[in-house]
């Protein structure tokens, strides 16, 4: 009997850049959004990362809501070398990362834990507020 062994989560079969926009649009984001499809997508995670990064300028339901465009990537089969490579680089940036700050997804992906070693200003300010710093 053949028996499979799964090194962290099984993958997802990708979701097809339509089948994403059919996602998006059914769940109320942006034309604008919806249009770019994953492409789309990936750039903002992409962009994200940079922000974290260079220190991440926003308040925390703007980081939260970056946090969604990671989930969304996950639940339509988002891993590839660019995302895993983003992945990586956002890790290193993070701190606190037994802390959820966000529920984007189920189970307890790693995005959803933690905040930027480098945080300031609003979004400190509002994790302070709510006790996750």
């Amino acid at each position: 009997m053949a028996s499979a062994i799964f090194i962290g989560k099984p993958r997802v079969p990708k979701m097809t850049d339509a089948e994403i926009q059919q996602y998006l649009g059914d769940n109320g984001y942006p034309e604008h959004i919806v249009r770019e499809g994953r492409t789309g997508l990936v750039r903002r995670w992409r962009e994200f990362v940079q922000q974290v990064e260079r220190g991440y300028a926003l308040g925390l339901e703007d980081y939260r809501n970056d946090l969604d465009v990671r989930a969304i990537l996950d639940l339509a089969g988002g891993e590839d070398e660019e995302i895993g490579l983003l992945d990586t680089r956002l890790r290193a940036m993070l701190t606190a990362t037994t802390v959820r700050v966000w529920e984007s997804a189920a189970g307890d992906p790693f995005w959803d834990f933690g905040y930027p070693r480098n945080a300031a200003g609003e979004l400190l300010d509002e994790l302070r507020a709510e006790g996750l710093a």
